[in-house]
């Protein structure tokens, strides 16, 4: 597979929320608003690069026997690195996904890739797998959140563009489940054509 085929998988074809349904939680949780989607989407991109680059470099060094121990804490490594870096310059983002920053840790989509590819692919081929299916998360995230904003809220990035109230229900956790739907057959649509 060439590295643009191996960039964009994770935008449509392997989607972590769209087509493999990985990550859900956080998903459903902090896509109350297109920001806080973005926010974690950056934020996961940012530990599955790291982690992917240096899971790779490692990877031979490290004993099958500790393999997801160690895989682990990497991971963690670059998520306290994220939590501190959001606390520090973008309180009010950190402040509104909370205990979900931490959590990167035992996503699944992260431990997957570090699983799956990075320990058994190059340095440049891990990192290319994680900016493009950290960005296909990201854009996911961002897509949920401005679907639930707009029509909860009538507004977008905070801006209320829709005079009114919305439909409550898009901003609470059966919207999130009933956008996710609607996410997943279009995107189910779109790989058909």
């Amino acid at each position: 597979m060439n590295q643009l085929q191996n960039f964009t998988k994770g935008f449509l074809r392997e989607n972590p929320i769209l087509v493999l349904v990985l990550g859900t939680c956080p998903t459903l949780a902090t896509t109350t608003s297109s920001l806080n989607g973005m926010g974690m989407g950056i934020a996961t991109t940012f530990v599955l690069v790291g982690s992917n680059v240096a899971i790779s470099l490692l990877a031979n060094t490290i004993p099958d026997k500790v393999r997801i121990p160690a895989f682990i804490i990497i991971i963690a490594s670059f998520v306290t690195v994220v939590d501190l870096v959001m606390q520090a310059y973008v309180p009010g983002l950190y402040g509104t996904l909370g205990i979900f920053i931490p959590l990167i840790v035992v996503n699944c989509i992260v431990l997957g890739r570090a699983e799956a590819y990075a320990s058994k692919n190059s340095v440049y081929s891990s990192l290319i797998d994680g900016l493009g299916m950290g960005l296909g998360y990201t854009m996911a995230l961002g897509v949920l959140g401005a679907f639930r904003e707009i029509v909860g809220s009538g507004a977008l990035f905070g801006h209320k563009l829709i005079q009114g109230d919305g439909i409550l229900v898009f901003i609470l956790a059966p919207g999130a489940f009933i956008a996710l739907g609607y996410l997943i057959a279009l995107a189910n649509r779109i790989k058909r054509n």
